[in-house]
């Protein structure tokens, strides 16, 4: 393999940053900017002349755009000005590292971990999109470049700048720690509103709407002890690995959207013409926003990568920020970040909405996809698992231990409990910013989470 392709993952994100720093100053113009920014690749790399169709579509990629065969820049910038969305499919093949790699290095490598031919070595990789259930695990384990996520973030620019409408951030609760661990969330929230956002918002505190209304779901359909329920929140890889291959077992799950799909439904409701900014680990949201029956939540989604490499290519130092402190979630609602947080928060309302209840929730809680397709394996067989409430998350580790992650997820795990134990509210039962929000959708009671037709609309997949 050459050694020009080595560690593209890098250059990549330094290709990134070059677009966003000179996008938002104003110089990117033409097609002729973008040519002079693969010319500087290639020189920066020791690139040669045939790599430049390889780089071009690296910048279209990042650019939130399709990679072409010619590779032409025309219209490039104008597609982008114009975007209000990015369009799938969310993985892109890139010509030219392939023809070079060696079979040694792709051989016997668990490229897909779901054990499908949803991705295959010919000449290339090929990905059947039908298939995939957009774990994103492709995407890391080719560091030279074939595969790029398309990085969603050059259309937010025109957003942030024109200050048309308000733009949300609603950041996913593995962010804690992945920009310095001395760094809080308050200096976070005010370093995404120099960016341009009105506002920066805990993903969590959705996630606590969505507890409470798991938790009835619970309680409503686990009557004995041969019921069974799957939870439904956050992992968009659980669910398509569940509703694409276990139509059986897809029936006992809960029908919420997960929490990103929650927040960008209820503030675009209580802030008419907001746009939504997803901040994430994670490669599969980006393909959870586009799809049927979610799209139009939420506008674009950024993971924790590419956000790091926008502060440093804006100069945006957020540990020499003055801190926004706001306590939005509990702790039930922080803890989604790992492994066993949605079942801890889920049986916390569950034991204060019945506190004698007989059949008790019994959590399996599953992480990685190998274990989440065995469970889902196992109940399909029928085979007892001693639990009925089942909580898979496709990451080890769960969210925290995502694709696009800055942290090591030992110590992203320890950081997202002492943020879950600081907040001063417990259970998402306790959280008052939940009852505001629901108030502010005209209801008056927690019981109604569940009986209420409007918030049912905003709450479940269509």
């Amino acid at each position: 393999m050459e050694k020009k392709y080595d560690g593209f993952s890098e250059k990549r994100m330094h290709i990134f940053g070059e677009l966003v720093r000179k996008y938002w100053n104003g110089n990117l113009n033409s097609s002729d900017d973008l040519l002079a920014l693969a010319i500087e690749i290639k020189e920066k790399y020791g690139f040669d002349d045939k790599d430049i169709p390889f780089i071009k579509n690296h910048i279209r990629v990042a650019m939130g755009m399709d990679p072409k065969d010619d590779s032409d820049f025309r219209e490039a910038l104008d597609l982008v000005r114009n975007s209000k969305e990015i369009g799938p499919p969310v993985v892109a093949k890139i010509e030219g590292p392939c023809e070079q790699c060696s079979e040694a290095h792709c051989k016997g490598k668990e490229v897909c971990k779901y054990e499908a031919h949803v991705y295959k070595r010919k000449k290339g990789p090929v990905i059947v999109n039908n298939k995939c259930i957009s774990c994103g695990h492709c995407v890391t384990s080719c560091d030279f470049g074939a595969l790029a996520d398309k990085i969603e973030f050059l259309p937010v620019v025109d957003l942030l700048k024109e200050k048309k409408v308000p733009v949300y951030a609603v950041v996913a609760p593995a962010i804690v720690g992945q920009f310095g661990e001395e760094i809080s969330m308050g200096q976070l929230r005010t370093a995404m509103k120099l960016l341009g956002f009105k506002d920066m918002i805990e993903v969590a505190l959705f996630a606590d709407i969505l507890t409470i209304k798991e938790a009835f779901e619970f309680n409503h359909l686990v009557k004995t002890e041969a019921d069974f329920f799957l939870t439904s929140c956050c992992c968009p890889v659980w669910f398509n690995m569940t509703k694409k291959n276990y139509p059986e077992i897809y029936a006992k799950m809960s029908p919420s959207v997960s929490p990103m799909i929650a927040s960008g439904r209820i503030l675009k409701k209580l802030y008419e013409g907001s746009r939504i900014v997803f901040v994430a680990p994670c490669i599969a949201k980006k393909a959870e926003i586009k799809e049927l029956g979610l799209k139009g939540a939420v506008d674009f989604v950024l993971n924790f990568r590419e956000l790091l490499e926008i502060f440093k290519a804006l100069d945006i130092r957020p540990e020499t920020l003055t801190g926004d402190e706001k306590d939005q979630a509990s702790f039930g609602g922080r803890v989604y970040a790992r492994t066993g947080g949605v079942s801890f928060s889920v049986k916390t309302v569950v034991n204060r909405l019945e506190p004698s209840r007989l059949i008790k929730l019994k959590a399996k809680k599953v992480h990685g996809v190998t274990s989440c397709k065995d469970v889902l394996q196992a109940l399909s067989e029928g085979r007892d698992i001693h639990a009925n409430f089942i909580e898979g998350m496709g990451c080890e580790g769960g969210c925290i231990g995502g694709p696009r992650t800055n942290i090591p997820m030992e110590k992203a795990f320890r950081l997202v409990n002492d943020f879950g134990e600081d907040s001063l509210i417990m259970t998402p039962f306790d959280n008052l910013n939940v009852m505001k929000i629901l108030k502010q959708l005209g209801i008056n009671k927690i019981e109604e989470i569940v009986d209420n037709a409007e918030l049912a609309q905003l709450l479940t997949r269509d």
